[in-house]
């Protein structure tokens, strides 16, 4: 018998949208509704596969690869334990609040610049990555004819169940719970690995936030000291600060020439930033800028410095030349204020050997400072549900007295100077 074959519209065909997605830290991670499966779909969060989670990291540790976009879903994972063991406590979520709250924190950082914090204030000064990630999402939100308005009254702390936007955002998120383990996993640092499920675990509620039961004392204790391990390990490891402030001088000497009218190589996206002065108070002036904006990745950057080291600019070929061979700044970081005539005595070096003004010698020697703070003690602090019922601050149960400690900012000078 003769089969006719049938065709049907591809808007009418109902595409199996559960799917499950093979994490390497945490294994398999559920996708459990249509409309975040088409939020991961989306240009706007696809792009995060082209953006590195620690921007120049991978130049000291090479395993330092992964990307936005991984950090996201297994964000999201995070967000579905969460949940799940706090229904399991007793404490009503609905199915919409849940979907809310994955949506959220699957999008938390969807407004990342190339190569994340790196350039977060150099491409588009005066604008933080949260802000530009509200605006993606209001845009989202009406192209899906309003389904984000939940997950956006969540992630702006506007939802009277408080307890959701802390696990998005405070000093015990989810957010961190996930860049730990993954940073750490990816990076081969050891010391940022914390017990995730555990912790999740010993969530419960109280007055509508989000505490730690009192035999989660010791698994806070360990994730506060693998975040301030992270940051001088990894995040502010000298070889780091060396590159990422090699990449932003690059910015910052491109921008200076297309400003005064030089032409560069440069993707559309890229271009657009160059030659229009947009900041903080102009950027949602006009929709191209966030339109440009996600159209921005890694690659954009990355393409115009190989092609940029064959500028005629002495300073931009250089820089870019330095940053494509490695050829980094030799960073210092010490508790004082660099001394004033070694910094005077190598900008001479840089003078005498280039010949670029003084105000271009900057561009080679510079100061500037990093802090560290691993914890906050104040509003949104992490709290410990002790047996008897009251909350108290981990810092006021802990027994470890480096807990004090690490609720002071720590604020380190850097010397950066141009190896001649």
């Amino acid at each position: 018998m003769l089969k006719l074959a049938i065709f049907v519209p591809y808007n009418l065909i109902v595409l199996n949208k559960n799917k499950i997605i093979n994490d390497p830290v945490y294994g398999f991670i559920s996708i459990k509704t249509p409309l975040l499966f088409d939020l991961i779909e989306h240009p706007y969060f696809q792009r995060l596969r082209y953006i590195k989670q620690l921007g120049m990291t991978h130049l000291v540790y090479p395993g330092a690869l992964h990307t936005r976009f991984h950090h996201a879903l297994g964000a999201m994972h995070l967000m579905q334990l969460a949940i799940e063991h706090l229904q399991s406590r007793g404490h009503k979520i609905t199915k919409k609040e849940e979907e809310a709250a994955c949506i959220a924190i699957l999008l938390h950082d969807i407004g990342h610049g190339p190569f994340s914090h790196a350039l977060e204030h150099t491409i588009v000064k005066g604008v933080s990555h949260e802000n530009i990630s509200n605006m993606l999402m209001d845009n989202l939100n009406k192209e899906f004819n309003g389904a984000l308005d939940l997950a956006l009254e969540i992630f702006n702390c506007k939802y009277h169940k408080n307890f959701l936007c802390q696990l998005i955002s405070g000093q015990l998120d989810l957010d961190r719970l996930d860049y730990l383990n993954r940073d750490s996993f990816f990076s081969g640092v050891t010391e940022g690995m914390v017990s995730s499920d555990r912790i999740i675990k010993l969530l419960n509620i109280k007055d509508n936030n989000i505490v730690v039961e009192e035999k989660g004392i010791y698994s806070i204790e360990k994730f506060l000291i693998a975040r301030r391990l992270m940051y001088w390990q990894v995040y502010l490891h000298k070889t780091v600060i060396a590159a990422e402030q090699l990449l932003v001088k690059i910015l910052e000497r491109a921008r200076q020439l297309a400003q005064s009218g030089e032409q560069l190589f440069a993707t559309p996206a890229l271009k657009h930033f160059l030659y229009n002065n947009i900041n903080g108070e102009n950027f949602s002036d006009n929709q191209d800028n966030l339109k440009y904006f996600s159209l921005l990745d890694d690659h954009d950057v990355m393409a115009a410095i190989k092609v940029w080291q064959d500028h005629d600019d002495l300073i931009l070929k250089t820089l870019c030349f330095n940053l494509i061979n490695r050829n980094l700044y030799k960073v210092e970081i010490t508790n004082n204020l660099p001394d004033k005539d070694r910094l005077n005595q190598l900008k001479a070096n840089v003078f005498s050997k280039m010949k670029v003004s003084k105000e271009e010698v900057n561009y080679f020697v510079f100061t500037g400072t990093v802090n560290n703070m691993a914890y906050k003690i104040g509003k949104g602090s992490i709290n410990i549900l002790m047996k008897n019922g009251d909350l108290s601050d981990i810092v006021a149960v802990s027994d470890n007295a480096n807990l004090e400690a690490l609720s002071k900012t720590v604020t380190k000078n850097i010397l950066c100077y141009a190896r001649t």
